[in-house]
């Protein structure tokens, strides 16, 4: 049997490697005590919320779950704008009607910009903002994003400075976290509410039909006037913005809904930037085949997306997929029906959606489609949507 061979060291070699632990021990705690707030200020990747409590707020594993959530709202209930909107619509006879409507929304940057739900100042002429107090700022409409119910408005600063309300993180949140929510249902200005994370990638839709994916559930009690404001987590980080309840009456009966702040962040950006969140879009008025089987329209197949037609200066017009037309007797020519994208079948138009999310604009893919009985693959540079009038049932793209 073969001696394991051990290496052992003297007496001597011991104590100088203390000595040399010792000494580089100290340099470290010097570094740290000198650096450690610039590493603190510049905001390591590696620094956890657990680790690196902010916004002045007690670390929460110190102090009573009462007392986090007074701190958290004490503190950021300032950021937390109360919105106003003013609609007018002219009746058959001419008469001008005055429509209000009120929402939350969180204030995120120094400049002023405020973040909510786009159905909050959907059709609105005219948006006021308060912060507490008497004071009113008239807002404008920075930029709306339908697709994920986000929208950007802004007011001028005031010369005292705004409470920002800061990002947080979520993706790593689990059922079962601590929520507070602050908003101002029926007009309740200000009011918190609190809870757990109940669950998390809830498909949610927005008003417009499209599907916002990983949503937060959340038990804390969202009611009509919450929307667009912050769901924080226990260090006053914006973790979502509520958006939607589940009430068969209307109410809150603890099964809310929070786009989370990994969509806005996505978002935000290009709304200040543009007004609008720039998307590839094939640009066409797309049916799923098998809703149309469900309401007894055969069709030569049993699942894709029947192009009903294409919107002039869209990808698909420019590469050729056709729609449907008439013929000289007036009857209805079948177009073309999409069959699958990259190799990804296009059952619904959820899966376009899905798809469309990971493409950047003047990406080209690959379109397969059902042109009469032959299958057809068309190379398609995806392009930002053009601007024309939606037809309903169909869904723009």
């Amino acid at each position: 049997m073969a001696n394991k061979a051990v290496y052992q060291l003297s007496a001597r070699q011991i104590l100088v490697i203390a000595f040399l632990s010792a000494l580089f021990a100290a340099g470290i705690a010097i570094l740290i005590n000198n650096y450690g707030g610039f590493l603190k200020n510049s905001g390591s990747p590696t620094a956890s919320a657990e680790e690196t409590p902010q916004l002045n707020l007690s670390n929460p594993a110190e102090i009573s779950d009462e007392q986090n959530s007074i701190e958290v709202y004490k503190t950021l209930s300032p950021g937390v704008a109360f919105i106003n909107t003013t609609s007018y619509t002219q009746d058959f006879w001419g008469d001008v009607e005055e429509g209000k409507g009120s929402g939350s929304g969180s204030v995120i940057d120094n400049q002023g910009h405020i973040v909510t739900n786009y159905h909050v100042i959907e059709g609105a002429q005219k948006i006021t903002v308060s912060l507490g107090g008497e004071k009113v700022y008239p807002a404008k409409l920075v930029g709306g994003d339908p697709d994920t119910d986000l929208a950007v408005i802004k007011i001028d600063p005031p010369q005292t400075g705004l409470t920002i309300i800061q990002f947080g993180d979520s993706e790593k949140l689990v059922v079962g976290q601590k929520v507070l929510a602050i908003g101002n249902p029926f007009g309740l200005d200000r009011t918190l509410t609190t809870g757990i994370i109940s669950g998390l990638q809830r498909p949610i839709r927005a008003r417009n039909d499209r599907l916002i994916e990983g949503a937060i559930q959340t038990d804390a009690s969202i009611n009509p006037g919450n929307s667009g404001g912050p769901l924080l987590d226990k260090f006053g980080k914006m973790i979502g913005i509520n958006s939607q309840i589940l009430s068969p009456a209307g109410g809150s009966v603890g099964v809310g809904f929070a786009i989370p702040i990994s969509i806005a962040k996505r978002v935000i950006p290009q709304l200040i930037q543009f007004g609008e969140v720039k998307r590839p879009k094939p640009g066409a008025n797309l049916l799923s085949v098998e809703q149309l089987a469900e309401q007894g329209v055969r069709l030569p197949v049993e699942s894709g997306l029947l192009v009903r037609n294409v919107l002039a200066g869209g990808s698909f017009e420019r590469a050729g997929i056709k729609g449907l037309s008439r013929n000289g007797y007036g009857e209805i020519v079948l177009g073309d029906i999409v069959l699958s994208i990259d190799g990804e079948k296009m059952t619904d138009t959820d899966a376009l959606d899905k798809f469309l999310d990971n493409k950047k604009i003047g990406d080209t893919v690959q379109v397969e489609v059902l042109r009469g009985n032959s299958k057809l693959t068309v190379p398609v540079k995806l392009l930002t949507s053009p601007q024309s009038t939606q037809t309903r049932p169909a869904r723009r793209f």
